[in-house]
């Protein structure tokens, strides 16, 4: 049987170039751009889906909003969660390619078994599905483009994740508009479903068709032993075999548990394992006083990290809520059959903001930088809290004005709350891998960033079970959430802020 992922490899050829760059980076951009169509076009539709009424024109599932939400933190947390696992397997085992290519399919296929018209436990499962091939997918083809940079001045390199990291954003801009909105809403939420589906079939295979432009990039590993080989692989079937019984064991007992005590339960195992980690690399990892501090930081900046996500994920839960319920969607009404534009839409505005601003913030810290007042990378984080903050401040005086007015506030709150927690992002996010890979001593450096992929991942399980609860709170109670959030991005903001020196010392001369 013919291996579909496998290829010729090609020298590097200067002829074969994508605007002075590696052709093989047009490959990963757009696997990523039809990838990230798919995860936040079905991320966008998750929740009203589940809401919506078995019987209503265009019909869902009709949970309530903590069992949507619960759904959702599964869905988010545990994708960002098993890229973890699924980076490793790559380096050990397969290779970054076959892990790109299998986790497609496994994309592909959750998304049309969302599309079948079935009873919800095949959507669940779809659900799972995609998880899996997300865990696979993702971290994976960064790495392609990392390996195709290899030996190549840096310049260059940042040159190419730039361009890279458009794909990205691109493909997370129109999902929501094309999959989620136009097609999902407000004609028929399976199509939505199934859009996403052929969108990562397509990604996956012009993968399979281009990937002789890789060169060496993403083949699997060489220098892994036999011995090493055989063991990994029976950890993961051994791994996988109990994590099918305890589950089979759950959902077929007597009392099996709900979709909130399994986002919950996913929760504490997150925090467990992070606590676990970090716990063993500062007590038993064998590490002298500096390197320690070192650690401390990267435990604080994870912190921060967990907090911001946790909020600024919401942007699928609670600010997609207050899109469906309370934002005057009239404008360009004239073009749809219910007279509004689709509530999903907004869920695009992060990506394009991010595309706008991204060069202007990259331009404005090389600006300082050589002014020699280039913020400190503590600094950066708590801008990035405090942006995050006042995202939620604008949205506590939006939900004032449909308490005190009784019906919907103009599309001007949500898409001014976007902007600053994408300002926020923008200082807060590129902060993060970066300085782990400064800060962690070598011998932990793949491990760290396994980690702060964990830190995303409980981040979104908040979102999800936060948004839940969102969901099922009347109008009167949304101005106390909001400001609840406020609080806790500004005050966490203001704490980073004002220890900032002392971490700056810390991190000593990881520049």
């Amino acid at each position: 049987m013919n291996d579909p992922t496998a290829t010729t490899v090609v020298s590097a050829d200067p002829g074969k170039q994508f605007f002075g760059h590696p052709r093989g980076l047009v490959t990963c951009f757009l696997v990523e751009f039809f990838e990230r169509f798919t995860y936040y076009g079905m991320r966008t539709m998750l929740l009203p889906f589940l809401t919506a009424a078995t019987v209503a024109p265009n019909p869902g599932f009709q949970l309530t909003g903590t069992e949507a939400g619960a759904m959702y933190a599964l869905f988010a947390g545990g994708a960002y969660l098993l890229a973890i696992p699924g980076g490793w397997i790559a380096d050990q085992l397969i290779g970054q390619r076959k892990a790109i290519f299998i986790g497609g399919l496994f994309i592909a296929a959750g998304n049309f078994m969302l599309a079948i018209p079935a009873p919800p436990a095949l959507f669940y499962a779809g659900v799972f599905v995609m998880v899996i091939g997300i865990g696979l997918l993702k971290p994976n083809v960064s790495s392609v483009v990392g390996a195709l940079y290899e030996g190549q001045p840096g310049t260059r390199r940042d040159a190419g994740f730039s361009i890279f990291y458009m794909g990205i954003n691109l493909g997370a801009f129109v999902g929501p508009l094309l999959a989620a909105g136009l097609l999902g809403e407000k004609i028929n939420w399976r199509l939505g479903f199934a859009t996403c589906g052929v969108a990562t079939l397509l990604g996956t295979l012009y993968f399979v068709f281009s990937q002789r432009y890789l060169g060496n990039a993403g083949l699997p590993p060489r220098d892994v032993p036999p011995a090493t080989r055989k063991r990994t692989w029976s950890l993961i079937i051994g791994i996988g075999v109990v994590a099918v019984a305890v589950t089979l064991g759950l959902l077929t007992g007597d009392n099996p548990p709900s979709k909130e005590q399994l986002a919950m339960g996913m929760f504490v195992c997150q925090v467990a394992l992070a606590v676990a980690f970090f716990g063993y690399v500062l007590f038993f990892g064998g590490l002298d006083t500096a390197a320690k501090k070192k650690i401390g930081v990267i435990i604080v900046f994870f912190f921060c990290a967990v907090l911001f996500w946790g909020g600024f994920e919401q942007q699928g839960t609670t600010f997609n809520t207050f899109a469906f319920e309370y934002t005057d969607r009239s404008a360009l009404g004239s073009w749809f059959a219910d007279g509004q534009h689709p509530g999903s839409w907004y869920q695009s505005a992060n990506p394009w903001f991010i595309i706008i601003f991204a060069p202007v913030f990259a331009w404005f810290w090389v600006w300082l930088g050589a002014r020699n007042l280039d913020p400190s990378a503590p600094l950066k984080m708590g801008i990035g809290l405090l942006l995050l903050g006042v995202g939620f401040l604008v949205m506590v005086f939006a939900a004032k004005f449909v308490v005190s007015t009784g019906g919907r506030v103009g599309p001007v709150w949500l898409l001014l709350a976007f902007l600053f927690h994408t300002f926020g992002e923008l200082c807060l996010s590129p902060v993060g891998l970066s300085n782990v890979t400064k800060l962690a001593p070598a011998k932990f450096v793949s491990r760290m960033m396994g980690t702060w992929f964990l830190g995303t991942a409980i981040g979104n399980t908040i979102a999800g079970l936060v948004g839940g609860q969102f969901a099922e709170a009347k109008a009167d109670q949304m101005p106390d959430i909001f400001l609840v959030m406020t609080l806790i991005g500004v005050g966490s903001g203001v704490v980073i802020l004002l220890v900032s020196r002392g971490l700056r010392s810390w991190i000593g001369d990881a520049k």
